[in-house]
């Protein structure tokens, strides 16, 4: 291993290594929000509803992609994190290699999937109203079919470049992409395609990401020497467990991706039955309270690699220190969101839903405010669940990740409709967040009780250094 991917693993004082590692991945998630949200502040000038709505139901459809990513993604540089921290490089490569035909193999078997049943996905999704499902087709089409593969594996090329410490590289890619989309939309939607707003939507989305995954495929030519890049197919990707290891991992980061936009599916199915006006407020709720949610995924994302690599060395110590302080990081970031959502719902909301008398700018107020109360609450679950992904406890993270988003949720959005017409369905987020969390703080105080000290082996590697530079 390189001396300064190790002196960053291994020496620097956790804080050092938290921050180079995470800083750039929390901007590179927040740019994705901001640009996922682009399209919803673009389209909201038209002051159509059924366009609001319209994009709020493709944003499940366009995240499906995340999820596919998230399972060779995370799965993949949990793989090679504890290779590197054994010394195992074949290993470290062969996951690589894995990751990226999975990815893609994967990827395009969705694309097909939503081309074929394009009508019965957006139906599914909430798209039932005959307004919302034409321009919801247009851009499903557009983004998610014609440009998905490229939006899947640019980050899954996030993922494996930060697992080897490249983090300022991983995310670069992701902002690249977001600024040039936030550029692009304007120009297409209201001048090259004035006449349709939701295919220009859709194609300054798409064509940024094919931008985006450029820039990655640069990065590996450059990098070529310093990363374990690989793209060969043989026996050795599925010898030693290595492809049941990756996608042992990687599924619950893909499961809570994907129930996330389950849950999100259902939670607009619900809001239509409501009215057009609640699906619109609901969906920029939903956006807007993303932000908070992006900071601590960046921040788990970003120390996934160094937990994973300390606990493979047998540094227990160096890793738990490294989970508290991202940690702590996360939770006072998502309070600070949760304040400022409580007391700025109105202006925040209305960067989307400028009209006064609209009845979704209600909505979207309210929804916010209930939607926040779970940030903290979800900073604490998501990191613990992060970790568990990085130490390889594929069962424990598959646990919180379905507690988080489908097992509570789902059902209480039933219940709490009942009791709390409207209002009740959105309250099911934070109140599943608040269980999420309290099972995630049980379950990672039981497994420090266990594997919290020093494994031998590095007790006595340390000793040995001390002593030869004692000498």
């Amino acid at each position: 291993m390189k001396e300064k991917e190790k002196e960053l693993f291994e020496e620097r004082p956790v804080l050092g290594s938290v921050l180079t590692l995470a800083i750039p991945s929390v901007i590179g998630q927040l740019i994705l929000v901001i640009y996922n949200m682009a399209d919803t502040f673009f389209v909201g000038l038209a002051k159509q509803d059924r366009l609001l709505a319209a994009v709020t139901v493709c944003m499940p459809a366009f995240m499906f992609l995340s999820a596919i990513s998230n399972l060779f993604g995370v799965g993949g540089s949990s793989v090679m994190g504890r290779a590197m921290g054994k010394g195992d490089w074949k290993r470290a490569k062969s996951a690589f290699s894995f990751a990226i035909w999975g990815c893609l193999l994967v990827s395009i078997l969705y694309c097909l999937f939503a081309f074929f049943a394009s009508d019965f996905f957006i139906d599914l999704l909430g798209g039932g109203d005959v307004a919302v499902h034409e321009s919801a087709k247009i851009y499903l089409l557009i983004a998610v079919v014609a440009c998905g593969v490229p939006t899947s594996i640019n980050t899954l090329f996030s993922h494996l470049i930060r697992a080897e410490g490249y983090s300022l590289h991983a995310s670069l890619g992701i902002v690249i992409g977001g600024l040039l989309n936030m550029a692009l939309d304007p120009l297409f939607m209201f001048v090259i395609m004035k006449d349709n707003v939701i295919a220009g939507a859709a194609l300054a989305t798409g064509l940024s990401n094919v931008i985006a995954l450029a820039y990655y495929i640069v990065i590996f030519l450059a990098l070529r020497k310093k990363l374990f890049f690989s793209m060969k197919i043989g026996k050795r990707l599925f010898e030693n467990r290595l492809a049941l290891d990756v996608l042992k991992i990687g599924m619950p980061a893909c499961l809570m991706t994907l129930c996330e936009n389950i849950s999100y599916a259902i939670l607009d199915n619900l809001m239509q039955g409501v009215s057009l006006s609640a699906q619109a407020g609901v969906g920029v709720a939903k956006k807007v309270n993303m932000f908070a949610h992006s900071v601590v995924r960046g921040m788990a994302q970003g120390v996934l690699p160094l937990i994973a690599y300390n606990k493979a060395s047998g540094n227990r110590k160096r890793m738990k220190s490294v989970v508290y302080t991202s940690g702590a990081i996360s939770l006072g970031i998502a309070t600070i969101a949760m304040v400022i959502s409580l007391v700025f719902a109105k202006p925040l909301i209305q960067i989307f839903i400028s009209s006064e008398t609209s009845e979704s700018l209600g909505y979207g107020i309210a929804f916010l405010r209930i939607f926040c109360i779970g940030a903290p609450f979800s900073a604490i679950a998501y990191s613990i669940i992060s970790f568990f992904q990085a130490v390889g406890c594929a069962y424990r993270s598959l646990l919180l990740a379905l507690l988080r988003k489908g097992i509570v949720d789902i059902p209480l959005m039933f219940i709490l409709q009942g009791v709390i017409p409207t209002y009740g369905i959105v309250a099911a987020t934070p109140i599943a967040d608040a269980i999420c969390c309290v099972v995630a703080l049980v379950l990672f105080g039981v497994y420090l009780k266990k594997h919290g000290q020093n494994k031998p082996e590095f007790e006595a590697r340390k000793g040995m250094t001390k002593a030869a530079i004692n000498l």
